[in-house]
């Protein structure tokens, strides 16, 4: 792929603020503007208020990280732990429904589980983790397993892509999260995560589960080795899949934090984060079918997460009550943000706080007078 930077910021603002596509050209130009970051973030401020109004929505949830024990050596990776670790383990399913319980108590609409690609876990622990939940919680939205986790179940149990997916959904499964994806431009993937499934597979699975009716997420790693044209590539291929399917569900920017990674002497250190706003602004412009992009504040921090609102995001994430990946990288801005945090947050920059639930459906909108 090879694009020139041709085209004029204000024209490229133009077409975005005017609803027509911006091409990959000028997504490449977006990127690598230098000067013009405030008038992209303004213009993408603009656009969303245009498709979401005032509005910022939020996820009453738990996340679940069942084991960190994992057979890959993914460079990006704080996470990962042998068996041998110390600090190494494997939930059984009534750890799992205790901490389902305890979410249980601040009202979570959904669960989100993934885990490391523990060598020794067989697909019936997969399958019957989600019916155990599913049996147990038949109200609560099961948002579960990464691409790279369904692989690794097709392959040992040598069943289809679709076959894997279609019995999660008989246990109980709702919906995907579109993490594994790291960035899906090939050869800065195979220098990041050499053992992970490749692009191609990557949007097979993705592109099955949206056709079966799950929804999923999409999602980039962002601030490493990559480049602008690998970024380019990112989105396009993630716009295109939106065209085709419209299974995706939201954007999410994943900021890379480096400390306690083997990638981390290849970049620097520090998060830049006027570089983060222009991408979540960027976003906007560009991703025009999809409506939500979320902001990541266990990533980049409350108060950066806020001014993020101001850039095109739309959705602040969720509850979380753990969030065990960021902080193994060295991430130090918390796991957990209560319901009534959220909402003073939300309303404090100015924003209509609405609580929603995995699918984007609006279950209630709250007013600012508990500011």
């Amino acid at each position: 792929m090879r694009y020139k930077c041709m085209a004029k910021l204000n024209s490229v603002l133009e077409k975005a603020l005017s609803f027509e596509r911006i091409n990959d050209e000028e997504l490449l130009c977006l990127l690598e503007e230098k000067e013009g970051g405030r008038d992209i973030i303004h213009i993408a401020d603009i656009k969303n208020q245009k498709i979401n109004s005032n509005m910022v929505s939020f996820v009453v949830n738990r996340n679940i990280n069942f084991t960190n024990i994992c057979g890959l050596n993914c460079k990006f990776c704080g996470y990962k732990r042998t068996e041998r670790s110390k600090d190494a383990f494997l939930l059984d399913y009534d750890r799992i429904l205790e901490k389902i319980s305890e979410g249980k108590k601040i009202g979570i609409d959904e669960i989100c589980v993934t885990g490391g690609i523990n060598p020794k876990l067989k697909p019936d622990y997969y399958f019957n983790l989600i019916k155990i939940v599913r049996d147990n919680f038949p109200d609560l939205h099961i948002h579960a397993f990464s691409p790279q986790e369904i692989f690794e179940i097709s392959k040992t149990a040598g069943m289809s892509i679709e076959f894997v997916i279609s019995k999660l959904v008989e246990s109980g499964l709702n919906s995907m999260p579109g993490t594994a994806a790291e960035i899906l431009a090939q050869e800065t993937r195979g220098k990041i995560c050499p053992e992970k499934i490749n692009t191609d597979v990557w949007v097979e699975i993705i592109k099955t589960a949206h056709k079966m009716g799950i929804k999923t997420s999409a999602t980039i790693l962002f601030g490493h080795i990559e480049s602008n044209l690998d970024i380019v590539y990112h989105l396009s291929l993630i716009r295109q899949i939106q065209d085709e399917t419209n299974g995706f569900t939201e954007f999410i920017t994943l900021p890379f934090i480096s400390y306690k990674t083997s990638l981390r002497k290849k970049v620097d250190s520090t998060l830049v984060q006027d570089k983060v706003f222009k991408f979540y602004a960027i976003l906007r412009l560009y991703l025009d079918n999809i409506k939500n992009i979320q902001t990541s504040w266990p990533k980049i921090g409350v108060p950066a997460a806020l001014k993020s609102l101001e850039c095109g995001v739309n959705d602040f994430g969720g509850t979380l009550m753990e969030e065990n990946i960021t902080k193994s990288a060295g991430g130090e801005f918390g796991e957990y943000l209560p319901e009534e945090q959220i909402k003073k947050l939300i309303g404090g920059a100015g924003k209509i706080p609405v609580r929603r639930d995995t699918l984007y459906n609006y279950i209630e909108f709250f007013n600012n007078d508990f500011i």
